[in-house]
């Protein structure tokens, strides 16, 4: 049996971090952030897979991936970027913000590109009010996204060299 994680099949994997944890049942949640972490969403097939798993209804597992936010039943991109649209945010301009990004993307908030790099989202505070408007990508924090440039440039560093879109946008006011 094979005992680098990298190279085990996914359920492999899922099965060895639940047969790992006591009282399976009752940590439903941290097993499906395992699992989205593993696979990078929760497709049915791993809510089934979960459900038969834990001798639970299948039901169960899609009332709770479906009821929290942090997980998600489509593909997610590599990067996922998250507008924040609290009130000083908001003040400072955060729908023009979520547009551009939406612009620069080629997606609406809630989709994923095309190739897989990067999924949008919005998120109601992030709480560093004192760059706002504010956006992350992968966590890190991307203040006082003003101009079109300035979205474009935090973009940039998650994109591969040489990609069409990082010729995109002006520097003009957003």
């Amino acid at each position: 049996m094979c005992n680098n994680p990298l190279l085990k099949d996914p359920y492999q994997q899922l099965d060895d971090y639940i047969d790992s944890i006591p009282y399976k049942k009752e940590n439903l949640i941290l097993i499906l952030h395992r699992a989205q972490q593993i696979f990078g969403y929760l497709p049915d097939k791993v809510q089934w897979h979960i459900a038969q798993k834990l001798d639970l209804p299948s039901a169960k597992i899609y009332g709770v991936v479906s009821f929290y936010s942090f997980f998600t039943m489509k593909p997610r991109g590599k990067h996922v970027a998250n507008v924040c649209m609290g009130t000083a945010c908001f003040v400072r301009g955060s729908e023009k913000l979520q547009k551009e990004v939406e612009s620069q993307l080629g997606i609406k908030t809630g989709q994923t590109t095309e190739d897989q790099l990067f999924s949008l989202d919005s998120v109601r505070c992030i709480g560093a009010c004192g760059l706002a408007p504010v956006m992350t990508v992968d966590g890190k924090v991307h203040g006082r996204l003003e101009t079109t440039a300035d979205i474009k440039q935090a973009l940039a560093k998650y994109r591969p060299e040489g990609t069409p879109e990082e010729a995109k946008g002006t520097n003009s006011n957003i």
